[in-house]
């Protein structure tokens, strides 16, 4: 018998996330083909959209149906369930912030992407300060509001995009990253045999990339006619249901491999959003799983797999029928190491695998700082500078290659970055739980990622979105988050491209 509280709360879900769709295309207009004079009118489009959305979800009747579902089931699937205690939770975070409030927040945030935009491209953090300043005004405003107050601003961040997490066990994650990545980088710096690299530099036109793009994006397993491929600032993925994922990238004339693997990881967010089960869907549970979880496969593809020995002498031939005069002269090995250069950089999203989460770390000193007033807006590029000095060696020339490199923050995303970080040792522990089952890279070497994408879509795609992070990865591997298995992982990968002792 259906639940008539269920089939209320499910007409006016169905409403919202009509809304929701709205927002997210007004977003993927901005950061893709919006001129720059219509910003502002986006914002405030968006705002005027969110403010509706707000009333829908702030409603008596809907407050009451969550709350009456989540005290009493009744006979609810584990789908529809899991729908409403992620609402639940998402009301009483939100329960107490006004219309007013909200609609002036999503109008801040709307117009901070176009503060943050011009900043980077004029290399001035001045330009994006007050915006900045606002929107961590309004997450800590918002977090004031809630009627459970968190131990600091930066903990309700943290549980707020992996819920279980904490300031605490982040600590302690980065420090153990921290002990062994950093000495293993110093080592590849003074140890590490040369590396051939001349050819990376080479000039590959634009549509040869975008022609290479779309292959990968199909091998991958993507359908296409579900599937947008479109160019931005900062690459990103977004969902509108199983039937319009929408993929960015950003191609670069003489870093070809730059698109390469950023279209390998939008891919893979891609691929969760478009095999989670049907009744997700239809039960309004898909796309419930964390960032983390979301970054795990994202990193997954575009590292483990797509930096692979295996995948490189799968997708060689292939390179050079595409981009005969990028790769005139390199063997299969040269690209194999080439895109295995571990070096310290400036930019995160270039960053190699090993040294990636080590730009991870200082972001998120940063943000632990700012949030919970350690570190004041004034002082972000200062810290920021210092930070990559302390831990990379490396000296910030400009804010566009520092401070303003990434768009997270400009969303108002406080807590967002360490699901990178954990993506990337999720899954390493995800890669050894497959291996149990299957000859991972004998399928990969063949270009079988089918095979790939069948185990995840059986053990890892069908219980994301009903599961917290520490029920998920178990459910997964057996065995809550250890860290070992991505150090391990790294440690044997850089110790034979550079032939270390």
């Amino acid at each position: 018998m259906k639940d008539k509280r269920w089939e209320k709360l499910s007409a006016i879900l169905k409403e919202a996330e009509s809304y929701e769709r709205a927002l997210g295309k007004i977003v993927f207009d901005m950061q893709c083909c919006a001129p720059p004079e219509g910003m502002d009118q986006a914002g405030e489009d968006m705002a005027v959209l969110g403010k509706r959305l707000h009333a829908m979800t702030h409603s008596k009747r809907y407050q009451a149906l969550v709350c009456s579902l989540h005290d009493d089931p009744g006979a609810l699937s584990a789908a529809q369930r899991r729908t409403v205690e992620l609402l639940y939770r998402d009301h009483l975070r939100t329960k107490n912030i006004s219309a007013k409030f909200s609609y002036k927040q999503d109008l801040a945030q709307a117009q901070a992407y176009g503060k943050w935009l011009e900043a980077k491209k004029t290399s001035d953090y001045s330009l994006f300060r007050d915006s900045f300043a606002a929107l961590v005004d309004f997450a800590r405003r918002a977090i004031d509001l809630r009627d459970e107050k968190p131990s600091t601003y930066y903990n309700a961040c943290l549980d707020d995009h992996e819920p279980g997490g904490s300031q605490a066990q982040l600590d302690a994650f980065f420090a153990a990253l921290r002990e062994r990545i950093v000495p293993l980088m110093r080592r590849v710096e003074a140890e590490g045999k040369p590396i051939r690299e001349d050819f990376l530099t080479r000039k590959c036109p634009i549509p040869e990339q975008e022609a290479f793009s779309r292959w990968l994006l199909e091998l991958e397993g993507l359908r296409s006619t579900a599937l947008v491929l479109m160019t931005t600032e900062h690459p990103f993925t977004t969902n509108f249901g199983p039937m319009d994922v929408r993929v960015t990238t950003h191609y670069y004339e003489e870093q070809f491999l730059s698109n390469i693997f950023s279209t390998l990881h939008e891919g893979g967010h891609a691929l969760f959003m478009q095999n989670e089960p049907e009744e997700f869907y239809r039960d309004h549970t898909c796309d419930g799983m964390t960032n983390g979880m979301h970054e795990t496969i994202s990193r997954f593809y575009e590292n483990i797999i797509g930096r692979s020995e295996a995948f490189i002498r799968f997708i060689y031939p292939k390179l050079c029928e595409f981009s005969p005069s990028v790769m005139e002269g390199v063997s299969e090995r040269e690209l194999y190491e080439g895109v295995n250069i571990a070096r310290p950089s400036l930019i995160r999203t270039e960053a190699d695998e090993l040294t990636y989460s080590l730009h991870i770390l200082v972001r998120y000193e940063l943000e632990k700082g700012i949030m919970n007033g350690e570190i004041s807006v004034d002082e972000v590029p200062g810290r920021w500078n210092a930070l990559y000095k302390e831990v990379l060696g490396l000296d910030v020339p400009d804010d566009a290659r520092g401070c303003l490199q990434d768009v997270h923050w400009s969303d108002g995303y406080m807590g967002y970055f360490p699901s990178y970080a954990l993506g990337n040792a999720y899954g390493a522990q995800i890669l050894a739980a497959m291996e149990r089952d299957f000859d991972v890279f004998a399928a990969v070497e063949k270009g079988e990622l089918d095979a790939v994408g069948a185990w995840l879509k059986e053990r890892v795609f069908s219980c994301a979105s009903l599961l917290d992070p520490d029920e998920w990865i178990r459910a997964v591997t057996g065995e809550s988050l250890n860290v070992n298995y991505y150090l391990d992982y790294l440690e044997t990968k850089y110790t034979d491209i550079y032939g270390l002792r």
